[in-house]
């Protein structure tokens, strides 16, 4: 029998049984075999078979059916449809774009193609022609909600809260059972609450999640982390020790991938779950993104490091860093600043931009162009100082644009992900016992991983009264996020108060409903709320002063203050912590240790409340460590930014050493600088 006789008998048996997937098959690879291309019928049928095959996840036998239905039928806009959703399922994402562009192109009244095109654009970054894509999608059908659903989240990207909280509320007008509507409506809700929104936004938040979890989702992890978090944002403990144990459960189980990382460290879980827990999490937001920069081993005449970060603005980490910048050896390092997040028009931002050797502004630019733009800079070691913390975008060094990429100061653990060489920490926060629970290669700098600024100005000094406080109390402050304070915690603290008659806890203030709830809770524990006192948020300087009317701090757990430990022992105030099991609660013990108090971090919380009581009872004791505290300021390790500065620059020149010997990365500890 010919060629031509076995093709016609194939295709009259098609004729009579068209549904037939196995003829079909025959039938393709005959046209394959001989080179040949099928009729415009048949090519539509390829495309329609490539589409069942991605669903039963057979996505490269799917893929290659698609490629050959348009390689017959090139203007068929079904088959780029189709091509693009099983591109997207292979995680290659640029060529998906195309192929919905150009479906969308050849079926102008097709909302599915444009609003499938809006929603990968949102997802790769790239907001401006998502919205485009949403809106032409919109016009076309009102009612589609994915489009209305991803419009709402390109909103809440931009910063447009409000907006955002209008569009899934559309949403739910359209599906009031969709599940993920909610959840983003709780998320919403709960941005809108702790930027300064109205003060039922946080509150609101909570029975968002809690519909979204009650209706089901496909990953229950994320929404429940979030609840369990809001909830400990509001001081809303009743019920929260089941909530964390079933988290706590989904991650040890393996049933989630959306847990974020950040929001786990709280349940003090220990660093085997916290790094479980990191992977999966990077594997998830990193889908689909593949290294796809030529990686060299020849540096410059010095080494060229780039700081990655959303927070070069008034943050946290970029008061830490500021002198760091300023300080670095120009003779050894070349300093350049990759930042993705907003431009506030603040001094800190002014005083950055300053201080680095080169800023780059990669704030419009999608990921793979981002990573494009470190790796043209000629960046040799890419430190990311963001980690899993709210805002990052792992999806940028998950790229490789350098050739050597290390995490430090931003997030206290792991980041689980394989594109990450080296932590930069210190023998305390991660012990050199901990590498297994570590995807990075441990680098111990020789006293704290914490590097300070000696330039903070400390503002005059308010009196008790000013700032509510009682004169002649003793006063234990814990200026602690929220979040960082429990049930477990606050029972110690209301059995202090109760060993320490007339003494105050003096806490930050909160989102709305956070003091009412913590004074409910005192009156449960027999303490009276006149003896909670909160504080306002108050500009650096002031803020630093205030510290100065406290007698003693009082460390969190199971995460501890970081940043905010080393605003009180820089202005004065006594540390008192217990190190905890991982990162993110033994960062004060090693704050304490390079400031010269060692003793103050104690073995257990038995000798934390013993400890406190003794101190409470003794002033003079509480002068000498103030004392202490005050001469360190001069010699101190915590407060000597050259000295750290010519650490952390031997860590980066030991890292390229063994890169450029074509090793692995490996654990190293950077002897003491002079």
């Amino acid at each position: 029998m010919t060629d031509a006789t076995a093709l016609a008998a194939l295709r009259q048996r098609l004729a009579e049984r068209p549904g037939d997937g196995v003829l079909q098959a025959r039938l393709f690879a005959a046209l394959d075999s001989l080179g040949l291309a099928g009729t415009p019928e048949e090519a539509v049928a390829r495309s329609n078979l490539g589409e069942s095959l991605r669903r039963q996840g057979r996505l490269a036998e799917a893929e290659a059916h698609h490629r050959r239905a348009l390689d017959w039928l090139p203007d068929f806009g079904g088959s780029h449809f189709n091509w693009g959703v099983t591109l997207q399922a292979l995680g290659r994402q640029t060529e998906a774009v195309g192929a919905y562009g150009e479906a969308a192109r050849l079926m102008p009244r097709f909302a599915p193609a444009s609003c499938n095109l809006g929603v990968l654009l949102r997802d790769i970054g790239r907001l401006d022609e998502a919205e485009a894509a949403l809106r032409r999608a919109l016009a076309i059908d009102a009612s589609l909600v994915p489009a209305r659903l991803a419009l709402a989240a390109l909103h809440r990207d931009r910063g447009d809260l409000r907006r955002a909280a209008d569009g899934f509320r559309t949403v739910l007008c359209l599906r009031p059972d969709l599940a993920e509507a909610h959840a983003n409506l709780g998320l919403t809700l709960k941005d809108l609450g702790s930027s300064g929104g109205m003060p039922a936004d946080g509150p609101a938040s909570i029975p968002c999640f809690e519909r979204a979890l009650r209706i089901g989702l496909p990953d229950p992890g994320g929404v429940l982390a979030q609840l369990v978090q809001q909830r400990r944002h509001l001081g809303r403990w009743n019920g929260l020790q089941a909530l964390s144990e079933s988290l706590v459960a989904l991650v040890r189980e393996g049933r989630t991938q959306q847990v974020h990382p950040w929001i786990f460290l709280s349940e003090g879980a220990g660093p085997e779950l916290e790094r479980r827990c990191a992977e999966r999490y990077a594997v998830w937001k990193t889908r689909g993104v593949r290294p796809g920069f030529p990686q060299r081993r020849v540096r410059g005449d010095r080494l060229r490091i780039g700081y990655l970060s959303a927070d070069f603005h008034q943050h946290a980490t970029a008061l830490l860093i500021a002198e760091l910048v300023e300080r670095h050896d120009r003779g050894r390092v070349d300093v350049v600043g990759c930042s993705y997040g907003p431009d506030d028009g603040g001094a800190l931002r002014a005083r950055l931009v300053a201080g680095f050797d080169r800023f780059l502004d990669l704030a419009a630019l999608p990921d793979d162009a981002a990573a494009q733009a470190i790796h043209e800079a000629g960046i040799d070691i890419l430190v990311d100082l963001k980690g899993h913390t709210q805002h990052a975008r792992p999806g940028i060094a998950a790229r490789r644009p350098a050739p050597v990429q290390a995490q430090w100061l931003g997030y206290p653990g792991t980041l689980g992900s394989p594109a990450i060489d080296y932590v930069i920490a210190d023998p305390v926060v991660v012990p050199a016992a901990h590498q297994r629970h570590y995807s990075e290669r441990i680098v111990h700098l020789p006293r704290s991983y914490q590097p300070g600024d000696r330039t903070r100005a400390i503002g005059p000094v308010p009196t008790r009264a000013d700032c509510g406080l009682p004169d002649g109390a003793v006063v234990f402050c814990a200026f602690n996020a929220p979040y960082k304070i429990g049930p477990v915690l606050f029972d110690r603290w209301c059995r202090l108060l109760a060993r320490v008659p007339g003494s105050v806890l003096w806490m930050l203030d909160g989102p709305a409903g956070f003091a009412e709830s913590l004074r409910q809770a005192a009156r449960m524990r027999g303490v009276a709320v006149e003896r909670l006192v909160f504080a306002p948020r108050l500009p650096g300087p002031a803020h630093l002063a205030r510290h100065r009317l406290a007698d003693l701090f009082l460390d969190s757990a199971p995460i501890g203050a970081h940043t905010t430990a080393g605003d009180a022992l820089w202005a004065g105030l006594p540390v008192l912590t217990v190190p905890g099991r991982s990162f993110a609660g033994r960062v004060a013990a090693s704050l304490v240790r390079a400031a010269g108090l060692p003793e103050m971090a104690v073995e257990d919380w038995a000798a934390y409340e013993a400890t406190a009581s003794r101190l409470a009872g003794d002033p003079a004791a509480l002068a000498a460590l103030r004392q202490r505290l005050e001469e360190g300021r001069r010699r101190a390790p915590l407060f000597d930014t050259d000295r750290f500065a010519r650490s952390i620059e031997a860590a980066y020149e030991t890292m390229w050493q063994i890169h450029a010997a074509g090793e692995p990365p490996r654990g190293f500890a950077v002897p003491p600088q002079g």
